[in-house]
């Protein structure tokens, strides 16, 4: 007989696979995918270029167009240099709050769905539902990009995806876009009593960043009052930064980590195009003095935004099971834009609250985790 369990049992087993980024998810897609079979459910794994991580997609109900789609990634974020007070990967009770890596972000959604399968095969679905888990979406959703594009080529196109990740059950139908770089300065180490001769990386690398300054400086001078989003403008970023030799050389190499978050009605295209073309007039200065100076940009992911729809079915079917009427977006990125580039009517609606994702002792509520599984319930009763 296939093992069933509640909400709470499938996310403590969720919690107990250590699948942060840089690790390895494929013990906890073994298991998932081997839940469902025995549920009679067939799965297809995409595997990434390396093969030591995966995506699973699954589709329960009629082998028709039209179905709903419940994305949520696999992966978690790092627990080292946190202060936890319990183990983060056992997922611990304490006051009315489950303690555990990944419990709010994102297992509690996954955990949710995964024990509503007997529920969705025994309800006689008239409308399908299709599992998307996807790897990396911590580190720029990378996973998502080839499963959502293997759904659209191998299953029935489904109208509609609910993204589970953590918003206190609300109804979110906006979020910016992302891109990140990693930007790296060559310079020419000189004496910096004779700086005019070489070129400073550091300081290269400085008017670089100094163009993000600005570029936030215009975004908050143009802000719409009426904007929803928090902050109401987009920005521009800088993380890290690292480089140098000593205090009296000229730096021969800096590098930086920077991103861009802009409005969804924003281009992404056009920011990068506007960041490459500064970068390339200040390399031909700095290529005047050393013929050796460079400046490299690599892209190290993007995220589509999530732009609201107007009457959009994701939005009708969120709000008719939740009650929420309220108005919501976010400024961080999920999945959710890369469905809706292809073409399907997406929202994000997750237990948790983003305030514990990320964080040493992240936990999900037990009142949060029941209003997850009622907004199953009540998802597979209006597909039945």
């Amino acid at each position: 007989m296939a093992d069933s369990y509640t909400p709470r049992e499938m996310l403590e087993k969720l919690v107990g696979f250590d699948t942060v980024s840089h690790r390895s998810n494929l013990e906890l897609i073994s298991f998932v995918e081997d839940y469902l079979a025995a549920h009679g459910v067939e799965s297809t794994r995409v595997y990434n270029d390396t093969g030591d991580k995966a995506n699973l997609y699954a589709h329960i109900g009629p082998m028709e167009s039209g179905g709903v789609i419940l994305s949520g990634h696999t992966d978690v974020v790092p627990v080292e240099g946190q202060n936890w007070s319990t183990d983060p990967f056992t997922l611990t009770e304490i006051n009315g709050r489950l303690y555990g890596r990944g419990s709010c972000d994102m297992k509690g959604f996954l955990a949710i769905a995964l024990a509503h399968v007997p529920e969705m095969l025994a309800a006689g679905l008239k409308t399908p539902i299709q599992l998307a888990l996807s790897y990396d979406e911590e580190v720029g959703c990378e996973g998502v990009i080839p499963m959502v594009k293997e759904l659209a080529g191998k299953m029935p196109k489904a109208d509609i995806c609910i993204v589970g990740e953590p918003s206190l059950m609300k109804v979110v139908t906006g979020h910016k876009s992302g891109i990140g770089f990693e930007t790296e300065v060559t310079g020419y180490e000189v004496h910096s009593s004779l700086a005019h001769k070489g070129v400073s990386a550091i300081m290269t690398a400085a008017t670089l960043v100094e163009w993000h300054n600005a570029r936030n400086a215009d975004a908050v001078a143009s802000q719409d009052p009426d904007c929803i989003f928090e902050p109401p403008f987009s920005t521009y970023h800088v993380g890290i930064i690292n480089g140098g030799t000593a205090g009296n050389i000229t730096a021969k190499t800096c590098r930086f980590i920077n991103d861009f978050r802009l409005l969804p009605d924003e281009s992404l295209t056009e920011a990068t195009d506007a960041y490459r073309s500064f970068a390339a007039e200040l390399e031909t200065k700095i290529k005047a003095v050393r013929p050796e100076a460079a400046i490299r940009i690599t892209r190290l992911y993007d995220m589509p935004g999530l732009e609201p729809e107007e009457n959009g079915k994701a939005e009708i079917l969120a709000r008719r099971l939740t009650g929420d009427n309220s108005g919501n977006v976010v400024s961080y990125g999920t999945e959710a834009g890369h469905f809706q580039a292809e073409g399907i009517s997406t929202v994000i609606c997750g237990p948790g609250s983003i305030e514990q994702a990320h964080q040493a002792d992240e936990y999900i509520s037990i009142d949060q985790l029941d209003q997850g599984a009622r907004f199953m319930r009540d998802l597979i009763d209006a597909l039945s």
